[in-house]
């Protein structure tokens, strides 16, 4: 398999009155061809600017200070604005979180993917809509509800809709940024189920973001876990349920309910993410975590591999690994 995506100690700060937020420090991952990487955390610990990041739809007071994103060999942070309106869409999209927000409600379904297909492929009107109705019957709606507004839908097919457009020129990559909030748990069931199915026919390379651990374990070969705006353990779906490196992916999953042990105690984990406006550099779990000695409060752990394939930025791990 070859790599979609790099990302390379990515950086993103945001300017305020009360001093500066680093809401997303030192992020390094990357993405295989057809893989699907679940990117999760708490409320608050950057994911979705890690997308925005990746996307360059970062604006004022917001900044990306560092880092590279490496979409097929070409870095995205050095793009220029032509080469952007090239990529997106063709090479990367965006699944959004909110589809009622995404979708214009004065336009048919239909016209907003059309339109979408004309701005950026080399495509006759009748091609696209034709290539409408293909994609919308794809995500499991009529081809001739092409012709119906936003209004005319329910949430879970407005999403749908969402993923259609998202899919409209072909690309490799696709960024589901919590496509499901909102939604019924039997409609977020049935499109995370149509994007993995999607991602499996089309070969797809998929970020999945979402603050659902049971969720994305099921369905994503690997997983990122985000803590504080940094990034705390990434490995393997497999190794992160069996083996978790970092206390916060333990606590994750001690927090989960798991339905193959009903009988296991469900501990919360204590305490808030804390403010990112001029951090300490320190271990930013240390309040948190039961296992903090005195490095953890004066120094932030790198990210770093402590077995084949699995990175964690924690003191315990590395001086087990000398």
């Amino acid at each position: 398999m070859s790599t979609v995506l790099s990302i390379e100690n990515l950086s993103t700060f945001f300017k305020t009155d009360k001093g500066i937020v680093r809401a997303v420090e030192d992020v390094t991952f990357s993405l295989e061809e057809g893989e699907m990487l679940g990117l999760i955390g708490e409320s608050g610990c950057g994911k979705t600017t890690v997308a925005q990041s990746i996307l360059r739809l970062i604006e004022y007071p917001g900044k990306v200070v560092s880092g590279k994103v490496i979409l097929n060999g070409k870095d995205l942070l050095k793009a220029t604005d032509d080469e952007l309106y090239s990529l997106r869409w063709k090479e990367i999209s965006v699944i959004p979180q909110s589809a009622m927000n995404a979708l214009n409600p004065v336009y048919t379904v239909g016209d907003q993917i059309i339109e979408a297909i004309l701005l950026h492929e080399k495509v006759s009107k009748s091609e696209a809509v034709k290539r409408t109705k293909t994609l919308l019957e794809l995500v499991g709606i009529d081809g001739e509800r092409q012709k119906s507004f936003p209004h005319e839908f329910s949430g879970g097919m407005k999403q749908r809709v969402a993923i259609a457009m998202a899919l409209a020129c072909n690309p490799k990559l696709v960024i589901s940024d919590e496509s499901t909030t909102g939604l019924d748990v039997l409609t977020q069931a049935q499109v995370i189920a149509l994007i993995k199915n999607l991602q499996k026919k089309m070969n797809l390379s998929v970020i999945l973001i979402s603050h659902d651990l049971p969720m994305v374990t099921a369905i994503c070969e690997k997983i990122a876990i985000m803590y504080a705006g940094k990034l705390v353990e990434w490995a393997t779906t497999e190794e992160i349920l069996n083996n978790p490196k970092h206390p916060y992916s333990k606590a994750l999953l001690n927090a989960t309910p798991n339905l193959s042990d009903p009988d296991r105690e469900v501990v919360s984990i204590p305490g808030s993410v804390p403010n990112l406006v001029n951090i300490p550099k320190c271990c930013r779990f240390h309040t948190r975590c039961p296992y903090a000695f005195d490095r953890c409060l004066n120094e932030s752990p790198e990210l770093r591999e402590v077995t084949p394939g699995h990175y964690t930025a924690c003191f315990l791990e590395g001086d087990k690994n000398g």
